[in-house]
């Protein structure tokens, strides 16, 4: 991960200085804090635009029990609430307002490529280990951007356990692997809206029950059929290329997960 201490400090002066101010400090010819994404304003309730939506997709997984963060890029108390989890999972100032500290926090995440330092591309990239992101219901685009959202939710998955490593031992799969691989015809990782997870300091249970509060909508675990050894979690409410799955699926019997 490139960073420039100088361009970062630049942004977070610019964003908590007042009106004038601001325009004077982000006009400075290097104002962006990575290669991904700069934040040039404080975000709360009632504002909205593209800045919004950025910040919405990093805090997908600090949504709360059942629920989703909505990529819609309108700053209501959904997103306060999640922003306010985030907040108070990194030890900030928890007023669900995202500030200088709040940006800060994630560009320490987010590599330059927008993913989170803890999961790249290729972690979710075909299955079948071809690589790309072609030969599924989506554009090559459309499926990376959906691969970043889980990325994140993952991200905050793996803080919520105390930031010990979790594996992806399946991510996107092209409709030519998830047939190869004997996956459903409707699964969501032909979407790039899916990950197959382990860990070695976290059960798989930990793992289930976790992720019921990041953000993901499907999760499949111990007790299901042939998930004995991986949680299978997907953002399936968020997929709307698929709307027959807008819906919340959870079975993981054996750890006492299910659709309560």
């Amino acid at each position: 991960m490139r960073i420039n201490t100088v361009k970062r400090a630049l942004v977070a002066l610019a964003l908590a200085l007042p009106g004038a101010a601001i325009a004077t400090v982000v006009a400075a010819p290097a104002a962006h804090a990575d290669g991904c994404f700069t934040w040039t304003r404080p975000l709360f309730q009632g504002r909205s635009g593209t800045d919004v939506r950025q910040l919405q997709i990093r805090v997908g997984g600090w949504a709360a029990y059942r629920d989703i963060v909505r990529v819609d890029g309108i700053y209501g108390p959904e997103t306060a609430a999640a922003v306010t989890r985030f907040q108070a999972a990194y030890g900030l100032r928890a007023d669900g307002v995202a500030g200088p500290q709040t940006f800060a926090k994630i560009y320490a995440l987010q590599d330059d490529d927008c993913t989170p330092r803890h999961f790249s591309y290729t972690e979710l990239d075909n299955g079948c280990g071809k690589g790309g992101w072609s030969g599924g219901p989506l554009s090559p685009t459309a499926t990376r951007e959906n691969a970043v959202r889980t990325m994140w939710k993952l991200e905050a998955l793996r803080r919520s356990l105390g930031d010990q490593p979790i594996y992806v031992t399946s991510g996107f799969r092209s409709i030519a692997c998830n047939s190869q691989v004997g996956g459903a015809s409707d699964s969501q990782h032909l979407y790039g809206n899916a990950a197959d997870v382990t860990s070695r300091s976290s059960s798989l249970c930990q793992l289930a029950r976790s992720a019921r509060s990041r953000g993901f909508s499907g999760i499949y675990g111990p007790g299901y059929p042939n998930h004995s050894d991986h949680v299978h979690l997907d953002s399936r409410r968020q997929n709307t290329a698929d709307r027959s799955s807008d819906t919340t699926s959870w079975s993981a019997p054996d750890c006492g997960v299910g659709d309560d």
